[in-house]
């Protein structure tokens, strides 16, 4: 015990040494900053010695990384291109409804879409507007230039493998011909009779000379393997229709509602791999019809789509930037036609009153630049020489001279004739660019004192009746629509007294026996400088008698993604679907590739 307490006592006696401490502080300290001088400091300033050569060095090391570069920059562009490959899916937008595939009963531009996509023909025409043999290898006329011998290809096959022969040739014409069948091409095959010489051989027989027979042969041809056994009554509900067989580009895969709400429907084609002009470059092509315009560029903007036919020019702002906009001219002609059996419309004064009266120059400031004149019943080119007919300038005053004299006089806001108003009821499809043209016309018309009504159909609907009402009927006072005129300047169809009834085309029932002469001897006649001066002399008749008031030329705004090759811009078709004629050549795809020596 007593130990204990003596060895405690020792460490109560210790002192703290303060000097002692601090000198043993100084030397931790001393011993910090030299190990920090050693192993920090002094590496630091080798870093600082070597930092030009570091320098250097990176700068090297990037020098040559931009070189190899550039080095490779340079080989591609020297030995590798940018090229398109094959392959992929190509959805197109177009105006429905699809209510048929068989090309026979189409209706709508999505429907003239899969029927030149499925179906061929013996001549087509090419992004220059000419004709061109399709499955036809040769054509020979005879010396009375009434009997035309046509070949075929050797090579050409049916969807389903079957060769497609003169035999098909034959059973598509006699179907068209057959009243039965209720087709809108008979009238204008009534008079030829057509025999299979061979397999390969077909012979047509006109009862006259058609100076524009060959641009007759673009119908689309039916298998008659097929078809044969259908009763021509029960072709256009038969499930071909909804499935068909065709020996185009594409065949047929299948026919979907894309949604219901909307109407939009979705025909799905697939290459044709054993196709006589060479396999598609596309793997599939998607035809997506919509019932507006409006829904069309709705499907570009959210990119559901990779372009799109029946834009009109006067929507050209809203398509997206994304996209390319290709535009082509039609061989056709928008027309305020006059029903010339109208009470008041059949005065021919009234009629040119409405000619002067007419601003077309305005119409198609309207429209937008780009926008083609037309007034007359051809299109520009089709006539020849300084002395073509066109018709006269817009002139108010004669329009106003030309109503007093039959009998419309001013009162109030109106023009008045035996205590009623002159009132005229315009008819036409719906669409963007018409209605721009309808509120023009409306707007001139007005200022002449015409009491002006409008009626828009839409001919969109599965349930409109347009063509029946309308058309075949000949409800209307005046109707804007559009004339499909062709390449060929034969107007026969839409002039001649002939074609007034229910089934022809001739929906101003014009009638004058000049204007007849003219178009039937100029159909008949071979030498282009006669069947030139039978139209101008025509041309003339039609301008001074004032069925129709030729607007403008239309033209369509193909729109297709940048990095799609589809058709080439400013174009001349036919038709719109004329665009498909490079079909084969479309792509969605490229990728570098070294070039060939």
């Amino acid at each position: 015990m007593n130990k204990d307490k003596q060895g405690w006592n020792q460490f109560r006696r210790i002192r703290l040494d303060r000097k002692a401490l601090a000198r043993r502080a100084r030397r931790i300290e001393g011993t910090t900053r030299r190990h920090a001088h050693r192993f920090i400091i002094r590496r630091i300033q080798n870093v600082r010695a070597v930092r030009r050569q570091i320098t250097l060095w990176l700068t090297m090391m990037g020098f040559i990384i931009a070189g190899l570069g550039l080095q490779w920059m340079w080989g591609q562009s020297n030995y590798m291109v940018s090229a398109r490959q094959g392959g992929g899916s190509y959805v197109e937008a177009s105006l429905g409804p699809i209510t048929t595939l068989n090309p026979l009963y189409i209706s709508s531009s999505a429907e003239a879409t899969v029927g030149r996509l499925v179906f061929s023909s013996l001549y087509d025409y090419d992004e220059t507007g000419s004709l061109h043999q399709d499955i036809a290898a040769s054509l020979q006329v005879d010396s009375t230039g009434k009997q035309y011998t046509i070949k075929l290809r050797p090579n050409v096959t049916w969807h389903d493998g079957a060769p497609l022969t003169a035999k098909d040739i034959v059973f598509t014409i006699n179907l068209i011909k057959n009243p039965l069948s209720r087709s809108s091409l008979r009238i204008n095959w009534l008079d030829v009779s057509v025999q299979a010489i061979d397999a390969t051989t077909v012979q047509f027989s006109l009862p006259t000379v058609y100076a524009a027979f060959p641009y007759a042969l673009t119908f689309p041809v039916l298998p008659e393997h097929i078809l044969s056994s259908v009763s021509p009554g029960a072709v256009r509900e038969n499930i071909f229709s909804q499935s068909p067989v065709g020996s185009g580009p594409f065949r047929f895969k299948s026919l979907q509602s894309a949604d219901v709400l909307t109407g939009t429907r979705r025909v799905t084609l697939e290459a044709n791999k054993n196709y006589y002009r060479g396999q598609p470059k596309l793997d599939r092509f998607e035809v997506q019809a919509y019932t507006s315009e409006e829904a069309i560029l709705s499907a570009l903007k959210s990119g559901e789509v990779n372009g799109a036919a029946d834009i009109s020019i006067a929507s050209r702002s809203q398509i997206p930037n994304s996209y390319t906009v290709a535009p082509q001219s039609l061989d056709s002609g928008v027309y305020l036609l006059l029903n010339t059996t109208h009470p008041v419309l059949r005065d021919g004064k009234v009629r040119k009153a409405l000619q002067y009266a007419t601003d077309t120059e305005a119409i198609r400031a309207r429209l937008g630049e780009g926008t083609l004149s037309l007034d007359s019943p051809f299109i520009d080119g089709q006539l020849t020489g300084a002395d073509i007919p066109h018709a006269p300038k817009t002139d108010l005053t004669k329009a106003k001279a030309l109503l007093d004299e039959a009998g419309w006089k001013a009162e109030g806001s109106y023009r008045v004739k035996d205590g009623k108003p002159l009132e005229l009821n315009i008819t036409t499809t719906k669409s963007s660019e018409y209605g721009v043209v309808l509120k023009e016309i409306v707007r001139q018309w007005q200022a002449l004192g015409i009491k002006v009504n409008t009626r828009t159909v839409d001919t969109a609907t599965v349930s409109s009746t347009f063509v029946q009402d309308t058309l075949q009927g000949r409800n209307f006072d005046v109707l804007l629509y559009q004339l499909s005129i062709g390449a060929d300047p034969d107007v026969y169809a839409y002039w001649h007294s002939s074609q007034a009834g229910p089934s022809g085309y001739n929906f101003t029932s014009y009638s004058n026996k000049t204007a007849d002469a003219s178009l039937a001897s100029a159909r008949s006649r071979l030498e282009p400088d006669l069947r030139n001066a039978k139209y101008k002399q025509f041309a003339r008749q039609w301008i001074e008698d004032a069925p129709a008031i030729g607007l403008y030329q239309p033209v369509a705004e193909y729109v297709s993604n940048k990095n799609a090759q589809t058709v080439r811009s400013n174009a001349k078709l036919v038709t719109s679907t004329d665009r498909l004629s490079t079909v084969i050549y479309w792509t969605v795809e490229s990728d570098m590739v070294y070039k060939t020596p």
